[in-house]
């Protein structure tokens, strides 16, 4: 095939840099625009903390030098007209419906890590300086949970690749040991039951301890699948020893190491409100959470000097010309951030004044019953904005409320219709579903085709598939897992 040229003409609409910044400032949490804000700060020396300078505000300003401060920042950007399909998430957000993550986190407060801990310990045992080299490098592999996942013969290689020396199974295998005697209970476990085994082992010995290891010892896989009245059988013991038997088994921890973890990501997993939403005598009142958003501008000297330069074009050498186009860089840079920071606390109130209109009577009463269908095309629709801008805003955020913290996500649902014709919020019939299971008889549950009946009763037309999926939601297993004896 013979090679030709031939010209095409088509249009493309391509984010500017500007509107890059904008987007990935909205999407931050309270907490990262403190940490993004404090790295500007520190990184460009054009910018600084103050509110505007009181003659910026004088007639003879001249803003033709500085376009990006006559630009209305009420303007919508139509951010997801420049994105593409692939980049724009699920519309239908579902509630988040763990009622523990509305409120704000309570952290184990610990400033030792979970390896140092065990380090400490580790040197309080009587081994060999060879042994204890083994050990730190085992700790090292135990991941955030408390589980050693790693096997045996690749810890092996990795010490023997560093070190050169040749280290057998038995004794990594015998120094594990020593680390699982260690606190937390259960910690360098390989595995689910192990970790159970060793938890019930430094466990004060009970009458109900020792059916207890031996279920999981011998019946683990019976045990995981409910299969009580099985084992029951098996190990010839009565119905109330094997609620004890069971009670002592989940009374223990599946996760030994999760009280600790590194100070930053504590930090970071900290819930800080977005916004607060208070109701005082039937009025509500939106304020944005800007503690730690400092009011910024752009720094006097750096434009003065840029001023300076510009005007004595005549007499620069090339390092004059250079410092001018690094001042300049930096004056854009700091201007552009300016205007992506008051872009998103623009966005941000318009996004939340439209979700109380749309849930008011929430936001009143704290009644989640009351909470109205809502989609991210409903509060778009009100603001103005492209569904993909709301749907960023809604993305790690949170709301503080008369009534408890929320992520933003919990306020919007989807919608279904009775048999009546009335149209409800989704999460109606997962209040439904819910209720029912919290009643239900724990020795014979009530399934899914028996949901769908019930609700079907209560005039809410509704498949057992979609009954299934919002069981699901709510973390709710299946009956055959919910059984007990």
């Amino acid at each position: 095939m013979a090679l030709k040229q031939q010209q095409q003409l088509k249009q493309q609409q391509r984010l500017s840099p500007q509107q890059i910044l904008t987007i990935r400032m909205l999407e931050l949490p309270a907490l990262e625009i403190e940490e993004r804000i404090k790295n500007e700060l520190e990184e460009n020396p054009v910018l600084e903390e103050g509110n505007d300078y009181p003659d910026e505000q004088d007639p003879d300003y001249n803003t033709e030098e500085n376009p990006a401060d006559s630009q209305d920042l009420n303007e919508d950007l139509s951010l997801g007209d420049y994105i593409n399909d692939d980049d724009i998430p699920d519309y239908k957000l579902t509630e988040i419906s763990n009622k523990e993550e509305r409120k704000e986190s309570v952290l184990f407060n610990n400033e030792q890590s979970l390896s140092d801990y065990l380090l400490q310990q580790l040197q309080l045992n009587e081994l060999s300086e060879k042994e204890v080299e083994i050990g730190e490098y085992i700790i090292g592999n135990i991941d955030n949970d408390g589980y050693l996942r790693r096997e045996m013969s690749a810890i092996a290689d990795d010490i023997a690749f560093q070190s050169g020396e040749e280290i057998s199974e038995k004794e990594l295998t015998d120094v594990l040991k020593t680390i699982q005697q260690l606190d937390p209970p259960g910690i360098g476990a390989r595995n689910l039951q192990e970790c159970l085994i060793l938890q019930l082992k430094k466990r004060k010995e009970t009458k109900d301890t020792g059916p207890a290891i031996e279920i999981l010892s011998n019946y683990f896989e019976e045990f995981t699948r409910k299969h009580y009245n099985k084992i029951q059988k098996l190990l010839g013991i009565d119905e109330e020893q094997m609620k004890a038997a069971i009670h002592e088994i989940i009374s223990l921890n599946p996760k030994p190491g999760s009280n600790w973890d590194d100070s930053m990501i504590t930090v970071m997993n900290r819930i800080t409100p977005d916004f607060i939403v208070e109701t005082t005598n039937g009025e509500i009142i939106l304020t944005l959470n800007n503690r730690g958003i400092p009011a910024l501008r752009i720094n006097r000297e750096y434009s003065d000097m840029l001023k300076d330069y510009t005007g004595n074009k005549a007499n620069q050498t090339s390092e004059m010309r250079d410092a001018v186009l690094f001042v300049k860089q930096k004056l854009d840079a700091a201007q552009g951030f300016i205007d992506a920071v008051r872009q998103r606390q623009e966005t941000l109130q318009r996004t939340m004044e439209a979700i109380i209109l749309l849930q008011e009577d929430f936001f009143l009463t704290g009644d989640e019953s009351k909470l109205k269908p809502m989609i991210l095309k409903d509060v778009a629709e009100r603001t103005g904005y492209d569904i993909s801008t709301i749907s960023r805003v809604g993305n790690s955020k949170y709301v503080q409320t008369n009534f408890g913290i929320y992520p933003l996500k919990f306020f919007f649902s989807e919608s279904t219709q009775t048999e009546s014709g009335e149209t409800i919020s989704t999460r109606k019939i997962k209040q439904i579903i819910k209720e029912e299971m919290d009643a239900e008889n724990k020795k014979k549950p009530v399934t899914d085709e028996e949901l769908t009946a019930i609700l079907n009763t209560k005039g809410y037309l509704i498949a057992r598939r979609t009954v299934a999926k919002y069981r699901e939601q709510l973390g709710i297993p299946v009956a055959r897992m919910r059984k007990e004896v």
